[in-house]
């Protein structure tokens, strides 16, 4: 949903999503922030109202939940 993605040396602008393993062995606190890190990017790319409906429209059932 992001665009310009790029590579940027051995990693990606903006950080890839964290998916399968990376998830698993990701804390609580590092999603949060990758979620964060990928809103500041739509809005510096202009798409944050995208983003925020979108989000706004996940079930609970999609979002983690910290101590699950």
């Amino acid at each position: 949903m992001l665009p310009d993605k790029k590579r940027v040396g051995s990693g990606w602008q903006p950080p890839l999503p964290l998916i399968l393993a990376a998830w698993d062995n990701t804390s609580g606190i590092e999603k949060m922030l990758r979620l964060r890190k990928h809103i500041e990017y739509a809005a510096e790319k202009g798409i944050l109202n995208i983003v925020d409906q979108y989000l706004r429209n996940l079930p609970n059932k999609d979002w983690h939940l910290a101590g699950k």
